[in-house]
C-alpha cells in the first residue's frame, strides 16, 4: 500500500532530480518504491563506519538505534527510531526530512546512500 506521504516524498524527490541535474535524487526515488520487505535495516554502528565528520547520508530504510556514533552527520531516511534520532542530535548531527536534505544539497553532491 502506497500512503499519501511516500507519494509525496516521490514527486519531491523526482522533481528535485530534474530541476538540478541530480540523480541522486532519482535513484533515492526508486528506493522509495520499492516494497517495504525490500528496505534495509541499518544502525548506528554501521553509519558510524562508513561516514565521516559532516557527513550528509540517505538511508533508504529505516535506522535503528543501536550502537552510537561518534561524530556529526547529516541523516534523511524512510523511518528512524527515537532512539537513533536522539543519539545522531547528540552527536551534533541533524535529521532531516527528504525535502530539507534537497534544500541543503540541492545536486546531491557529497550526499551518499547507505543502504
Amino acid at each position: 500500500m502506497v500512503t499519501q506521504a511516500k507519494v509525496n516524498m516521490l514527486k519531491i524527490l523526482k522533481k528535485a532530480s530534474k530541476e538540478n541535474d541530480a540523480p541522486i535524487w532519482a535513484k533515492v526515488a526508486d528506493y522509495v518504491q520499492k516494497s517495504r520487505s525490500n528496505q534495509k535495516i541499518v544502525n548506528l554502528t554501521k553509519i558510524n563506519q562508513t561516514t565521516e565528520d559532516g557527513n550528509a547520508v540517505v538511508i533508504t530504510g529505516k535506522i535503528l538505534g543501536t550502537g552510537n556514533i561518534s561524530h556529526k552527520v547529516s541523516v534523511s531516511s524512510l523511518s528512524i527510531s527515537n532512539s537513533a534520532a536522539k543519539k545522531i542530535i547528540e552527536s551534533g548531527g541533524e535529521v532531516l526530512e527528504f525535502s530539507k536534505m534537497i534544500e541543503k544539497y540541492p545536486t546531491g553532491k557529497g550526499v551518499k546512500i547507505i543502504g
